[in-house]
């Protein structure tokens, strides 16, 4: 299915954003609301569900925080994200310097986090049971830590020297987080642990720091500002302005040296790319210019190039239960991708 991946003609994803999208999110309890950030600050949520059953038809927006909200974000949206659990709660951060957590069914606020500096990226865990924290990478160099159970900004991970532009907890540990930041370095963490970083992901596997013992390791030759965990957590896959992307094992460290080739990426801020999610192999699906690049992610093959939007893509995200991709771009548009149907191939009986 995903290897025939199309542009759907038949589904529409109502038009609402009168500037770019930045960010999607599905739940993922039941695969079926989307929510969609853009470059003014507006959220929309949709239902992707084809209540009409007929062929052709538009995933309506449901509701919005536009910009008459009182509520509104002042600036960019970059990043939107589901509560993991149920769909009564939605996060959303911004370029306006903060953080909100929303009531969906009332689109009021439950809870605002204000930082010193811009806010590139956010993440909850998809797994946590036992603590309730959002990780944020801001342009202060520190990652903070919220913690939604008591309304307070819990700690603060410090170690990377500039700006943190993506963050992603593990998919298999629920304490461990992953943050690529502008000084070209990615870093695991414990968040239980005090005394700093678990590792500092070096691409050179250590065989350059051998020779000189000051180099810090480095995973990219530029700005590190993607990151997504594979879906058991076993590996971890980065991309950075030195037009790379790297496949981790989460464990180790030890870049896998799987060889993409060139991937374009001429973002300077946290760029959303995606994995996939129940197919065999697995696949990234990484925003390149107008274009989605897809990816083998254990062979390195690039297997496809989907193409229909008119300008720069900036995310995309998967559903899982139908083996869909959704993507958003700086023309205002959501384009839902689909597998092809393949024309039923006629048997014996049926012609006899």
């Amino acid at each position: 299915r995903v290897l025939s991946l199309e542009l759907n003609k038949d589904r529409d994803v109502e038009r609402v954003h009168m500037s770019g999208v930045n960010t999607l999110d599905i739940e993922p309890v039941e695969g079926r609301y989307m929510l969609s950030g853009g470059s003014d600050g507006v959220i929309v949520l949709y239902d992707l569900e084809n209540l009409s059953r007929k062929p052709s038809y538009t995933c309506k927006a449901l509701c919005s925080v536009g910009r008459s909200h009182p509520n509104v974000h002042k600036f960019s949206v970059e990043t939107v994200q589901w509560y993991p659990y149920d769909t009564g709660m939605f996060t959303s951060s911004s370029f306006d310097k903060t953080l909100k957590i929303w009531d969906t069914n009332t689109l009021e606020l439950a809870e605002v986090f204000h930082f010193e500096g811009t806010v590139y990226s956010h993440h909850m865990s998809p797994i946590a049971t036992k603590h309730c924290l959002v990780a944020v990478g801001t342009k202060s160099h520190n990652v903070n830590l919220c913690d939604l159970k008591s309304g307070s900004c819990s700690h603060i991970l410090q170690g990377h020297r500039q700006e943190v532009l993506a963050v992603s907890w593990s998919s298999r540990h629920e304490y461990v987080l992953a943050t690529a930041s502008a000084d070209s370095t990615v870093k695991l963490w414990d968040v239980r642990r005090a005394s700093g970083c678990l590792m500092t992901l070096d691409q050179h596997n250590g065989e350059k720091s051998k020779a000189s013992s000051e180099a810090e390791s480095t995973a990219h030759n530029g700005i590190v500002n993607g990151l997504c965990y594979t879906n058991d957590g076993l590996h971890l896959l980065t991309i950075g302005t030195d037009d790379r992307m790297r496949l981790w094992n989460s464990f180790t460290g030890e870049n896998t040296l799987v060889n993409y080739g060139k991937v374009h990426n001429a973002s300077r801020k946290g760029l959303k790319f995606t994995i996939s999610y129940g197919c065999n192999p697995e696949f990234a699906f990484v925003p390149s210019g107008s274009a989605i690049a897809v990816y083998k992610i254990f062979e390195g093959e690039l297997i496809a190039m989907l193409k229909g939007h008119y300008s720069t893509v900036s995310c995309c995200v998967f559903q899982p239960n139908f083996q869909e991709l959704y993507s958003g771009c700086k023309d205002c548009n959501i384009l839902a991708w689909v597998p092809a149907l393949r024309e039923p191939v006629p048997d014996d009986i049926s012609e006899k």
